[in-house]
């Protein structure tokens, strides 16, 4: 009974495709940032700061080009947006090992402009493609690949930089999104459910009229999701290395992962969701002790596995809220807009992380990358409550 919603998933046409495709096409797009690093610190011989900033200028790409990208999708459909980024991806992860760094920093720049939007594609088109009444199965399940992804891509992005070089992954990292758009391209999944189609296939809804208090705010707590969960990451790594214990990072982050696994699928089979800032908040609290539990590695792993639970369902929760509060015919640019709140999480996290780290020990970066999203959960709580007109679509002519 437990497994039926997936079943009944499963057996929805293109579905099992498209669950397969979003999970191998993610797998590139999260080896990108390791890589980089790698590359620049090793093959290049410069220092981790200077890693940081080519990171960090392919992650403001991204941030910058996922919402154009998504409007592109809602206007003209996913193939054209599909060939020109995975072209885009091909090219300059091909001609990246050979730049000089500060080529390659520009350059990183607009790869992430060109992102190949895998992630929030793949949310669209389980929207389209999944009845309503199945969303939250839907969502669940695809959280669960992406865990699955980043469980995959940086570690076979580090183990390829470690035994081959970092110009050999670098390339096969192009090569994997040209593969990954090329699948894309052929199997054409659509965005929009042919109930979407029939209301007018050239509706157009400015963001003005869909992009009120209530999504700000789920774009909000998104981001403190993506920043309590990669300060998690980094405090792990550091309070493993502080106690001599760096050969056990490895497992424990594994077992992190597996948790979110098993709580992302609990919670696609439960008779109803949560509210995001319920959810979210809750991660957010359950993060805080963590760091004050002692006695070595062996003690870390219960305590991380009750935040741990909620990773994927949070995850998800927020895309389902995206997806119910915008039109359709803005689905695209509002999924772009959520990858990009999640890489603003992300990439704040690492000074924070960083600075708390330094400055009082790892044992705090759990405390007060918890207490900084709690915080953030509170502040949105009033703004979540407050009333929202909804968006009507606007037809346009052909």
């Amino acid at each position: 009974m437990a497994v039926e919603p997936y079943r009944r998933l499963f057996r929805l046409p293109g579905i099992p495709s498209l669950v397969a495709l979003g999970l191998v096409t993610r797998i590139p797009a999260t080896a990108t940032g390791l890589t980089i690093t790698l590359h620049v610190v090793q093959t290049l011989g410069l220092s981790w700061a200077q890693a940081g900033i080519a990171g960090t200028a392919s992650t403001v790409g991204i941030a910058v080009g996922s919402p154009l990208l998504g409007r592109v999708v809602d206007r003209r459909g996913a193939r054209s947006v599909v060939a020109v980024t995975s072209a885009g991806q091909l090219v300059f992860w091909l001609v990246a090992p050979s730049l000089p760094y500060e080529a390659l920093v520009g350059a990183a720049f607009v790869g992430g402009l060109l992102m190949l939007p895998v992630f929030g594609l793949i949310r669209q088109c389980v929207a389209a493609m999944v009845p309503k009444e199945q969303h939250r199965t839907g969502f669940a399940l695809d959280s669960m690949c992406v865990e699955l992804s980043y469980m995959i891509g940086p570690a076979v992005g580090a183990a390829a930089v470690s035994t081959l070089s970092s110009t050999v992954a670098m390339r096969a990292v192009g090569i994997g999104f040209a593969l990954a758009g090329l699948g894309l391209y052929l199997l054409n999944p659509p965005t929009r459910s042919a109930e979407e189609l029939a209301e007018g296939p050239h509706q157009k809804v400015p963001t003005r009229r869909w992009l009120n208090v209530r999504v700000l705010t789920i774009f909000g707590v998104t981001s403190a999701l993506t920043f309590v969960l990669t300060a998690t990451d980094l405090a792990i790594v550091a309070t493993l290395e502080k106690a001599g214990d760096a050969a056990w990072i490895g497992l424990v982050i594994g077992l992190w992962c597996f948790a979110s696994l098993v709580g992302g699928f609990v919670y696609g089979v439960l008779p109803r969701g949560f509210s995001p800032l319920v959810m979210i908040g809750g991660l957010c609290a359950l993060t805080i002790p963590v760091g004050f539990v002692g006695g070595g590695w062996w003690w870390l792993i219960p305590a991380l596995i009750p935040g741990g639970l909620l990773c994927a369902p949070s995850l998800s929760t927020t895309v389902d809220y995206v997806n119910k509060s915008v039109p359709a015919a803005a689905r695209g640019e509002s999924m772009g807009l959520h990858g990009t709140f999640l890489t603003i999480g992300v990439s704040s996290a690492g000074p924070v992380a960083g600075l708390i780290i330094d400055t009082w020990g790892p044992s705090w970066a759990f405390a007060g990358a918890g207490a900084v999203g709690l915080a953030l959960v509170l502040v949105a709580v009033p703004f979540w409550r407050m009333p929202v007109k909804a968006a009507e679509p606007v037809k346009v002519p052909a």
